[in-house]
């Protein structure tokens, strides 16, 4: 970014990492300067909650807010109904109208930790696509809009031509997609003057689009704003671990499982995250970031506790941060460890089955294997018998503490 901006949001935005590419760097810093811009990022409701992939888009919306600016969270339930195609190898399923209502109202609850939704110039508004595309009338549309976008420059978007190349199915349906994302932008902006849609790198094609068709449509200026796809040190998309997503929702991940994620960063991770995931003034960053050996672990665990304080609250981050120093500091069972109820059958419970069930082994293969290896633990004692059990009177002492390797622990008790 070689543009110098004088608002706070491109500066910030800029000075912490979240910048990728702009259709117009100084045209939307105007925007922004003339005071409660509002801006909008796009998000699908395939699933209950937001994971830490969407938590960049989310961060981005926080920023806008804090530097006078109107975040516009658009909820997809139209267009989940078709599926965005960009860089997907498949067609992923689609849902029916109830399950994407229960996943709007999950997601909601993520953005209510991060936003204030409030009837002020700057107070966040959550609108759903499906409101005007759902009263689309097809051949309308087609005619009124489907004129502005051309086949050729679809087909060359990077999103549509690794599908094509790969010999990979591309449904016609999914191929409005790009079309039905140009026109939400279009519509934002006449219901919310919004001018500014931002993004990961991999939307660029359909934030592109859309600020042709507005331009096009309604002869009006309006800016797209991306951030780098972020991948881990060791090349990893972030927000995936070996047990699955990293979900921002608590009812789908602990706050303390939530917190441990953060505190297993790589340390070549360490200075980006706190850029992009707290609001850490960045001289206090550049000194974390600095620590080294051992010391280092000190600004994970300051990258775990403000991550997690904005996600679940400053209570949840304590608690997550004091169960991890009973946990491996003093070799207790903290009590925000993940725990699940089993019930025996006979008077004993297998060990494998308890790994499978507290999600320490996603199969009883993986179990065995864990074990084979002497990864597994019952209350910090390896276990190395494939075949052993935990006999009832032991869950009569209290709950039983389950661990995976060093970092992963959960505690089972009778329910």
């Amino acid at each position: 970014m070689t543009y110098k901006p004088r608002s706070d949001f491109l500066r910030i935005l800029e000075e912490r990492g979240f910048v990728q590419d702009c259709t117009d760097y100084e045209g939307l810093d105007e925007a922004v300067l003339a005071g409660a811009a509002p801006g909008y990022i796009g998000f699908d409701a395939t699933a209950p909650s937001l994971h830490v992939g969407s938590l960049i888009q989310i961060m981005m919306l926080r920023w806008l807010q804090k530097t006078g600016g109107k975040p516009i969270c658009l909820m997809g339930g139209g267009t989940t109904r078709i599926g965005d195609p960009s860089f997907k190898d498949e067609a992923r399923p689609l849902l029916d109208e109830a399950r994407i209502a229960e996943n709007l109202s999950g997601i909601r609850r993520v953005f209510d930790r991060y936003l204030a939704f409030d009837d002020s110039a700057t107070g966040a508004v959550m609108p759903d696509n499906n409101d005007w595309l759902g009263a689309l009338n097809y051949i309308a549309f087609l005619r009124d809009y489907g004129k502005h976008f051309s086949v050729n420059r679809m087909l060359a978007f990077d999103s549509v031509r690794l599908r094509l190349e790969r010999e990979q199915n591309l449904s016609f349906l999914e191929f409005n997609y790009m079309l039905l994302q140009a026109y939400d932008f279009l519509e934002l902006r006449r219901r919310f003057g919004c001018v500014l849609q931002m993004g990961g790198s991999d939307q660029w094609g359909n934030i592109v689009n859309g600020v042709d068709l507005t331009r096009r449509v309604l002869g009006e200026e309006v800016y797209g704003l991306t951030s780098p796809l972020l991948t881990t040190a060791d090349g990893k998309k972030m927000g995936k671990t070996a047990a699955g997503a990293v979900w921002l929702n608590g009812e789908m991940l602990s706050p303390y499982e939530f917190w441990q994620f953060w505190r297993n960063t790589a340390d070549a991770d360490v200075p980006r995250f706190l850029k992009l995931f707290t609001e850490l003034p960045l001289d206090e960053i550049a000194r974390l970031g600095a620590l080294a050996g051992a010391e280092i672990n000190e600004a994970k665990k300051t990258l775990a506790n403000e991550v997690t304080a904005l996600a679940h609250g400053p209570e949840a981050a304590v608690a997550a941060a004091e169960t991890a120093r009973e946990t491996f500091e003093e070799g207790g069972a903290g009590a925000a460890l993940p725990t699940v109820r089993v019930t025996l059958d006979g008077d004993a419970a297998s060990v494998v089955q308890l790994l499978v069930r507290t999600g320490l082994a996603s199969s009883g293969k993986e179990a065995r294997r864990l074990i084979a290896e002497g990864g597994a633990r019952v209350d910090d004692a390896v276990v190395t018998d494939p075949a052993a059990t935990i006999p009832q009177a032991r869950f009569g002492e209290g709950p039983v503490k389950l661990s995976a390797g060093r970092k992963r622990h959960a505690l089972a008790t009778l329910g």
